[in-house]
């Protein structure tokens, strides 16, 4: 979905938020807002669906997505009947959607439902099969988007904290690479090669962090833990408790720490 326009990391495409899906979106801005810290960026109906994000003092957006009916709504009710709340999309915002569509191509990946005819938003999607086992959505906004209030049920945030850091379990780490350094513009800031369990660790201009890490299958299993870090005292047992009640039921691994 979009993002505010000045945001942007200029010249380079940036992993902009984890979007997640689930049929009442409550227990995410009572999570993700209320216990983590996110506070309200802007979202809005799109056909199908309504969308809204929230944002941390450092790293990638969260998005709660819903189905509002109707044929547009189809792809989300089909998601959620077969697979449940849970991690939907990783959305990167490029700056040239054609240049990024080629280098995307020529690490070997067809996008499928690219559309391109909007003069302020264009997008296309790389489906999960090819990339480990989570949809990529790649778009490029011109324009700034409006910003509607906050949903009433949005609690106050609770105190300042950073989305530290994505885990993304992949079948093939030279290909996972390929695709966020050569196509998506993130930077290597760490790895650890040890055969099957070899790690690496991506980052963008926003603070954002994707760890990429070998699934437990033995093929690419989509997204594992959220990681989120807050400056001092950190979580307490009663935060930490309800974040994990919560991340159950949206069925999200969160990880907390300092």
């Amino acid at each position: 979905m979009p993002r505010e326009a000045n945001e942007a990391v200029p010249g380079k495409a940036v992993l902009d938020h984890v979007a997640i899906a689930a049929l009442e979106l409550s227990d995410g801005w009572d999570l993700f807002g209320g216990i983590l810290g996110g506070s309200w960026v802007y979202g809005g109906n799109s056909p199908g669906f309504w969308w809204g994000q929230l944002g941390f003092t450092a790293g990638p957006k969260i998005e709660l997505l819903t189905p509002t009916g109707g044929a547009d709504a189809a792809f989300l009710e089909r998601f959620l009947a077969t697979r449940g709340a849970g991690p939907h999309h990783l959305n990167f915002m490029v700056p040239d959607i054609n240049d990024t569509l080629a280098r995307v191509r020529a690490v070997g990946i067809e996008p499928v439902q690219v559309s391109l005819a909007s003069p302020t938003w264009k997008e296309a999607f790389l489906h999960p099969k090819d990339v480990d086992g989570i949809v990529i959505q790649v778009a490029e906004q011109s324009g700034t988007p409006s910003r509607p209030a906050a949903p009433a049920e949005l609690p106050r945030p609770g105190p300042p904290t950073a989305f530290a850091l994505v885990e993304h379990q992949v079948a093939d780490l030279g290909r996972a690479l390929s695709l966020y350094t050569e196509a998506l513009d993130g930077r290597v800031v760490s790895r650890s090669d040890a055969g099957r369990a070899s790690v690496a660790e991506v980052a963008w201009g926003n603070h954002a962090r994707l760890r990429l890490m070998p699934s437990e299958q033995g093929n690419g299993a989509g997204l594992g833990s959220l990681t989120f870090a807050r400056d001092g005292a950190g979580f307490d047992a009663a935060e930490r408790s309800e974040a994990a009640h919560l991340a159950q039921r949206l069925a999200v691994s969160v990880q907390l720490g300092t």
